[in-house]
């Protein structure tokens, strides 16, 4: 009988974080899946979560130390015969949090309109646009046309914002990023994607589409291109039917971006495989986590820890909080999603091992 090969990713082993180590609990909280996280001006973190509480998203804040407690904002804060029955779209479950960031004390909050799946011979969940509301009060109330439905299309439909400190505190530049997940196929899926474009957009602009700008080239040893033709970006991350849609924060402490990416494969034949192919239990699939570090937004990545079978029946969406990052950016908590037990706002400690502490 053949050895099943596992996916793997093409990239290199990172010299700075040469191992991790995992807390010995996970703690489970809220109910639902996805939450991105942002670190307001309040001094909270603030997040979403989709299909949570009987509704296709809902908004909480984060109160405490990790593993936090919950509490409950906003129940509903999107319009769901609006936003969720916009054909292809699914019309009960058909939006779903994507990015979220807290600057000058205002939140944006990327949403996405998605399905799942039209495809029978891999039928991914695909974001089909996003767009993006405010709050001006963090999260009792939402401007939710600040932007038309469709200010994100096509590959472009997931956006996740990267995460600086406290109120964007410490950002790199006069930028908000945000990195989208894409296929080949120029669409955005969910989970199994190919690879994820960056976008960037002078901080005062955010809700201005022309103001966005696109990475084009990516050359060795010089600055990356951009341009405001988002037709022509190129991947900063690629990885085959593997890539998630992935959050990306700054570490200050290590002064690396870090990086979790997700993709679900079928145990039997070792290929990638979406995980809503068949009626639950047998559409779940095992996970593949692979956390990623680099000196810049834009890469160049490297690996630093994997795990073929993560989660109970297959985990997706790791998150690094920057809030939770130690002083040195040697221990954080890890957030995530998954099914059954891990359904909830899921939190684990992890630690790294430095080069230098070898």
């Amino acid at each position: 009988m053949s050895e099943v090969l596992v996916p793997s990713p093409d990239y290199p082993a990172s010299r700075l974080i040469i191992g991790v180590k995992s807390g010995k609990y996970r703690y489970h909280k809220g109910d639902g899946d996805s939450w991105p996280l942002t670190w307001a001006k309040d001094n909270h973190l603030y997040g979403a979560a989709g299909d949570n509480l009987g509704s296709p998203m809902n908004f909480w804040r984060i109160e405490g130390d990790a593993p936090g407690l919950l509490f409950l904002v906003d129940n509903m804060p999107v319009d769901i015969k609006k936003h969720c029955r916009i054909p292809p779209a699914d019309p009960f479950k058909g939006v779903k949090p994507a990015g979220l960031l807290c600057m000058d004390g205002r939140l944006y909050f990327a949403v996405e309109a998605m399905n799942y799946g039209e495809e029978p011979r891999f039928n991914r969940q695909r974001n089909i646009h996003g767009w993006i509301m405010t709050s001006d009060d963090m999260g009792k109330t939402w401007n939710r046309d600040a932007t038309l439905p469709d200010f994100f299309s096509g590959r472009l439909s997931s956006c996740h914002f990267l995460q600086f400190g406290r109120d964007y505190e410490g950002a790199r530049d006069e930028y908000v990023y945000g990195y989208f997940c894409g296929a080949d196929d120029g669409k955005s899926y969910w989970e199994n994607n190919d690879f994820i474009l960056l976008g960037r957009v002078p901080r005062q602009r955010i809700l201005d589409r022309k103001s966005w700008e696109f990475c084009v080239s990516l050359e060795m040893g010089t600055s990356p291109r951009w341009s405001k033709d988002d037709s022509a970006a190129v991947p900063v991350f690629r990885y085959p039917l593997m890539t998630g849609e992935n959050h990306v924060s700054y570490d200050f402490g290590l002064n690396r971006y870090l990086m979790g990416n997700y993709g679900f494969w079928d145990a039997q034949t070792g290929k990638p495989r979406p995980y809503h192919q068949l009626p639950w239990p047998q559409s779940a699939y095992p996970s593949q986590l692979t956390l990623f570090e680099s000196p810049q937004p834009w890469g160049p990545w490297s690996l630093f820890y994997r795990d073929d079978n993560w989660g109970t029946y297959g985990d997706y969406q790791p998150n690094f909080p920057a809030k939770w990052m130690s002083g040195d950016g040697r221990i954080v908590q890890m957030v995530s999603s998954g099914t059954y037990d891990d359904y909830n706002f899921t939190t684990q400690e992890l630690t790294f091992v430095i080069a230098e502490e070898k």
